[in-house]
């Protein structure tokens, strides 16, 4: 999976992967292993990664990986987003949510990105043509590491949402480093993997992740949601213990 995510374009894996889906769930149905996305047992999940391989971390049904099941958890058990009225932005959508949000009767959903098949409008993170406070609701994952300059991207994500609004700004964390490393010099696909963690990141992000978010205007809570689980469901359900999901509020006052 390591080399295909390397050698095709997203837009062609996303475009693709409706049709593997369904025989990866066929040849890989059992129940050591549970996605709670689909509701459905596997006999094992795949490997994935770039720098460092991780063993059972990729669902063979939905193709998500643990932090997606973790957000799954953490929408299903912890908020009411799925089942209040909402405008809702969904950044850069994954596959693996773009089709139950796309029928979320109760959602006013939109989707962007600069290049995805998946995106209703088009268009640049850090310059984006909504109105001023527009969504209730920002889904922004796995993004602000691939922007040049994520603090203009961060205050255009406050921009347009609304006072009293949710974002959900998931980034991959080192939390083993106090402070996001960043160097413009490192340029080469080789050295940002060795350095960044991943061919087309362009910083590793640190603890003060949050304090970067805060700038922006936000109120920001770090939410360690698989800490919420015992050890025999983070096997089976394929969590990963350091995964981070970053909560930003827009105060009703801003």
């Amino acid at each position: 999976m390591k080399y295909i995510l390397k050698l095709l374009p997203r837009e062609l894996l996303i475009k693709y992967s409706f049709y593997f889906i369904p025989i990866l769930k066929i040849i890989f149905k059992g129940k050591k292993f549970y996605d709670p996305i689909d509701g459905n047992g596997y006999s094992k999940f795949l490997s994935y990664g770039y720098k460092k391989i991780r063993r059972n971390a990729l669902s063979p049904g939905t193709l998500s990986l643990e932090r997606h099941r973790l957000l799954w958890l953490y929408l299903i058990n912890e908020t009411n987003f799925l089942n209040s009225k909402l405008k809702v932005l969904h950044v850069a959508p994954e596959q693996i949510f773009y089709k139950k949000f796309k029928k979320n009767q109760n959602w006013d959903y939109i989707t962007f990105d600069l290049r995805s098949p998946l995106a209703d409008i088009k268009g640049d993170l850090k310059s984006m043509n909504f109105e001023d406070q527009a969504f209730d609701l920002i889904i922004c994952n796995h993004v602000l590491e691939h922007i040049d300059d994520d603090t203009k991207a961060l205050n255009e994500i406050f921009r347009v949402l609304k006072s009293g609004g949710v974002a959900i700004l998931q980034v991959p964390i080192n939390i083993k480093k106090d402070e996001t490393f960043e160097d413009k010099s490192i340029i080469s696909k080789k050295d940002r993997e060795k350095y960044f963690g991943q061919y087309d990141h362009l910083r590793e992000y640190g603890l003060d992740f949050k304090d970067r978010v805060e700038k922006a205007g936000f109120e920001v809570e770090m939410v360690y949601y698989s800490e919420n689980f015992s050890q025999e469901i983070k096997l089976k359900y394929g969590l990963h213990e350091n995964d981070v999901i970053p909560i930003a509020r827009k105060s009703l006052s801003n």
